[in-house]
């Protein structure tokens, strides 16, 4: 018995918990982003898991003025990367979504428009 291999079909199967893999988005955001705002929060992310496929929420603060869709876009990437990579599911579509934008100008009561 001891030298006997078990085929994957009869060892089973290992299930992550949504929970786990929406803190594995979170710090992918974090890693993407380099520094959070001043002011901001940490991004932090919802997953709904389906066997192997994970559909994931990202919601992240952002300095203003930046590229915010340069941003976006690296958020998409790393966690797509990381979900893969660290879970082995597949992530066919990062949402981001900007909860706030920060912005220097606006740091007591914003008077008047900014430009």
């Amino acid at each position: 018995m001891a030298g006997e291999r078990v085929t994957a079909a009869e060892r089973g199967e290992t299930t992550i918990a949504d929970r786990v893999v929406a803190k594995i988005a979170a710090q992918a955001a974090r890693e993407a982003l380099g520094r959070l705002p001043a002011e901001g929060h940490k991004p932090h992310a919802t997953v709904v898991v389906h066997r192997d496929v994970a559909h994931v929420s990202v919601t992240v603060e952002l300095d203003y003025p930046s590229d915010i869709g340069g941003q976006c876009g690296a958020v998409r990437s790393r966690v797509a990367e990381r979900v893969t990579s660290l879970a082995g599911m597949d992530v066919p579509e990062v949402a981001v979504h900007v909860e706030r934008l920060h912005s220097p100008h606006a740091g007591h009561e914003a008077r008047g428009r900014l430009r």
